[in-house]
């Protein structure tokens, strides 16, 4: 089976969703093909998308809030947005690059190429099986407008938010987020500190602020070493954000309690090695967190669909989230310190967050190849019987 994954540089959550799938894809032996789908326009256009999207994120949060509501709002009153007319001029691209390609399914774990998905099949451009991967515990603004095949969602609960927006409860399936199988791998925690040269001995505690490195990983920095207690470290993942690597490596480098980490792919390792997670609640971080199995403290989101993830997580026992910088440092040292909470959270990231969404995914993918697969044989071989049969109209004829 050959699998195109489309993807788009906005924010690490959807290629991280996108390489889980293909992770488990390759483990198949299956051959899958990812890449940002808007690159087939040029990469200038990738880049500016991208570019124009994370700016405003890390530096106007609120507005990108406001963004969001707008288009929740719009999503409930048109039946194309001007993100469908925007991705639909990707149209003309994908169709060149697919007559030279064949694939067996398109997996989207981006809204945008579903956008153009939905646009060609309108145009009555014949594709492989179309598969979208929402990568939020919500339904964002628009994918009530796509036409995909299935659409694979966090969690049962996002059905009946789905269907109420629009899209068909048949075709929409609660497998999961997908995740890297690394992250459900057990580890030994001393191997994994000592791997990345961290302290063996005392509480090491992870902040987080999502590919990007946006949210208050500053202000939680200057609140974790007013109030830190003897024995007690901070790892700081800044992410794609090298202005604020370089910031807070030249702040801290006399503080050998405080570890300034830039972009790295063993985040993996890092949720082994540590005690205890602050993070913004980014739908891929926060999975990749629970199937951690580690004690989770989601700091300010940001406004839109992150605010619906840490509502999830927070009603289900899978994290805590409290609103002041001040209460998430004092509340995470309080869950820590309290064994028989944090464990009752790992217990409940276990039950409600599955760890095989990946697995999922590609077992969806190759049962729905069989059954087009057959189809299409049923077909041929009808095609080719009523091609040695008489013509029924003639024989209709004759009778009158």
């Amino acid at each position: 089976m050959k699998v195109l994954i489309l993807s788009c540089k906005t924010g690490g959550g959807h290629d991280a969703a996108g390489f889980a799938v293909k992770e488990a894809l390759e483990q198949k032996g299956h051959e899958a093909v990812m890449f940002d789908y808007l690159t087939l326009a040029g990469q200038k256009v990738s880049d500016t998308v991208g570019d124009v999207y994370v700016n405003t994120v890390k530096k106007m949060p609120h507005v990108f809030g406001a963004v969001y509501q707008i288009g929740m709002a719009a999503s409930k009153i048109m039946r194309k947005s001007p993100v469908y007319y925007v991705n639909a001029k990707m149209g003309k691209y994908l169709k060149d690059y697919l007559e030279t390609e064949n694939f067996d399914a398109i997996l989207m774990p981006h809204l945008y190429p579903a956008e153009t998905i939905t646009y060609m099949k309108r145009q009555g451009i014949k594709l492989p099986l179309a598969v979208a991967v929402m990568t939020d515990y919500t339904c964002i603004p628009f994918w009530e407008e796509t036409e995909c095949d299935y659409y694979v969602v966090a969690h049962e609960e996002m059905v009946a938010i789905c269907v109420k927006r629009g899209i068909p409860e048949e075709k929409l399936l609660p497998l999961g987020i997908p995740v890297s199988g690394k992250f459900s791998r057990r580890a030994d925690k001393d191997r994994a500190r000592a791997y990345l040269h961290l302290p063996l001995e005392g509480v090491n505690y992870l902040l987080m602020g999502g590919s990007m490195g946006a949210g208050d990983l500053e202000k939680l920095t200057q609140q974790f070493c007013r109030t830190r207690e003897e024995g007690e470290y901070l790892t700081v993942i800044c992410g794609n954000n090298k202005k604020m690597f370089q910031k807070m490596k030249k702040k801290y480098k006399q503080d050998s309690f405080i570890f300034v980490v830039g972009k790295t792919r063993q985040m993996e390792v890092y949720m082994k090695a540590c005690d205890m997670l602050y993070t913004k609640p980014g739908g891929l971080t926060s999975t990749e967190a629970a199937v951690s199995g580690i004690p989770i403290v989601h700091t300010a989101p940001i406004p839109g669909c992150e605010t619906a993830n840490k509502r999830f997580f927070v009603k289900h026992g899978l994290s805590i989230a409290p609103r002041t910088v001040e209460g998430q440092v004092k509340k995470g040292r309080e869950l820590l310190r309290d064994r028989e909470k944090a464990e009752a959270m790992q217990t409940a990231q276990q039950q409600v967050i599955p760890g095989d969404s990946a697995e999922k995914i590609v077992a969806l993918l190759e049962e729905k190849r069989e059954v087009t697969a057959e189809n299409s044989n049923e077909m041929d071989i009808l095609i080719t019987r009523d091609s040695h049969k008489p013509s029924n109209s003639f024989m209709e004829n004759s009778k009158k």
